[in-house]
């Protein structure tokens, strides 16, 4: 029989400490949460690699991000303990139950239904009572329960939608990978009285969270 808890401390140790992720708060969300419940049968035994994993074929495909990205993400958005987050493409939930382990609440954002059935079921299974669905365009945030402190992007993007930034609170940060490939930069944006200012965190790949095309240029 797979140790699953024993996966789970070697993928903390192996992975996210060893990329420099020190917030004690998030290495012990990811060694508590049971990543292989968010996952397709067939994959259980590859929860823990170092890698996105596909939770639903299509086009494009839907993935669970690779854990050291996600966990270096979560650290350069500085979740506090009381924080209102936006988890934006939350797809089957386990980037949501590793944040409401870090946060006050949580809005999991999804379009896909059956993603967002799948989600429901994970966080009531697990009694993550402050973790709740919403569904509808994922570019368009979540404005109903705005603003936020945090707004997470689960996968790549090729720009973020001035909608999304100005759901943010004073301060608010947004987390997310902007580009594509090796170009692919980790971002954070933040909500600063002299507007939206941005740092790059590190170099990233990840799969594409559908919806966040840019928009084709103007030609005269």
């Amino acid at each position: 029989m797979i140790d699953f808890a024993e996966m789970r401390r070697a993928m903390v140790d192996a992975q996210v400490r060893a990329n420099d992720v020190t917030d004690l708060r998030i290495v012990a969300a990811m060694r508590e949460m049971p990543r292989e419940k968010f996952v397709p049968a067939s994959l259980k035994n590859f929860a823990y690699i170092d890698d996105d994993l596909m939770v639903k074929p299509g086009t494009p495909a839907r993935y669970l991000m690779e854990p050291m990205v996600l966990a270096r993400l979560l650290q350069a958005a500085a979740i506090g303990p009381d924080a209102l987050v936006l988890d934006v493409g939350a797809a089957t939930g386990y980037s949501t139950a590793v944040l409401a382990r870090l946060a006050g609440q949580v809005v999991a954002l999804e379009e896909d239904a059956e993603l967002a059935g799948q989600g429901t079921r994970l966080l009531e299974e697990l009694g993550l009572l402050n973790a709740a669905y919403v569904q509808g365009p994922m570019n368009a945030g979540w404005p109903g329960e705005a603003p936020y402190d945090v707004i997470l992007l689960n996968g790549s993007v090729d720009e973020v939608p001035p909608a999304l930034l100005s759901q943010l609170k004073p301060e608010g940060r947004l987390v997310a990978v902007v580009g594509r490939g090796r170009s692919a930069r980790a971002t954070v944006y933040t909500n600063t009285t002299g507007g939206i200012g941005s740092r790059i965190a590190f170099d990233a790949a990840v799969p594409v969270l559908p919806g966040f095309e840019a928009r084709p240029a103007f030609v005269f």
